[in-house]
């Protein structure tokens, strides 16, 4: 019985074994995916310092690594007016995440005071916000540790640098001899055509239709104004990507093409 039983456990333990084994082994695309993650994971990135000895990680870049230690305190700090949804940590029990605010009402910044119990930790966290996720990964040493950590965002100086090339081109409207916040920009454009126009304005007495860049070389469409249900031809003209109406247009059409092939974008001063 002894021998028996003896051969019924090594056969329990080789069929466990066995099973282990083929749990472990992953398919081509897991083993692609490991790989690629464990890259993005593993990389570098770029760190900076910012005031008062905060370290700055690059947002998107790589997965950052946040070094804390026991008895100390790491400080993330997020972006200002970010709203935190969720914060997930692989080890709930060795990490602590407790939240704090900073600034005034309105444009607070949310903090993760991050508290390891103990050193030689590692784990992941997830945070998701109003504006993104973040994916960070969590260290915890003897001593060595991150005290204040902040992001860089990549979007954001991309839209500031949108926002000011906007107002650059607001004061240098094309075609129009008034100052550009005197302009009525209030038309929209209905319809599908490879020339549809960018934008559409009224000084007060003509009106300025642009097209895009890739317009200019082109046939010009021939514009109607609608006018007591009826289209109707007013004087205009067309100086590169740009065609001037001397009319103040209420509803238009520009047609181009004729048949199957026509294409035809309808213009509506006030929505």
């Amino acid at each position: 019985m002894r021998v028996s039983a003896c051969v019924a456990v090594l056969a329990l333990a080789s069929a466990s074994i066995w099973a282990s084994a083929a749990a472990q082994e992953m398919s081509a695309n897991e083993t692609k995916g490991t790989s690629i993650s464990g890259k993005w994971r593993g990389s570098r990135g770029l760190v900076t310092k910012g005031a008062d000895g905060k370290v700055v990680f690059l947002y998107g870049e790589v997965q950052p690594s946040i070094v804390c230690s026991p008895l100390q305190v790491c400080d993330v700090e997020l972006q200002a007016g970010e709203v935190v949804r969720d914060v997930l940590v692989g080890d709930t029990v060795r990490w602590k995440v407790e939240p704090a605010t900073s600034g005034a009402v309105g444009g607070q910044a949310v903090h993760l005071i991050l508290k390891p119990s103990e050193p030689d930790l590692v784990s992941s966290m997830v945070v998701t916000t109003s504006r993104r996720t973040y994916h960070i990964q969590l260290k915890s040493h003897q001593t060595q540790y991150m005290a204040r950590v902040g992001f860089e965002y990549p979007d954001e100086v991309n839209q500031k640098f949108a926002e000011i090339n906007a107002r650059m081109e607001a004061t240098t409207i094309p075609g129009a001899g008034v100052p550009a916040e005197n302009l009525n920009f209030g038309y929209r454009t209905s319809g599908r055509a490879r020339w549809k126009p960018t934008r559409v304005y009224s000084d007060g007495t003509k009106t300025y239709i642009q097209f895009p860049s890739s317009f200019a070389g082109q046939d010009a469409p021939v514009l109607f104004v609608v006018s007591g249900g009826e289209n109707r031809i007013v004087n205009y003209r067309v100086k590169g990507t740009m065609m001037i109406v001397d009319y103040m247009v209420d509803r238009a059409v520009l047609v181009s093409g004729v048949g199957w092939k026509q294409e035809k974008i309808t213009i509506k001063r006030g929505g």
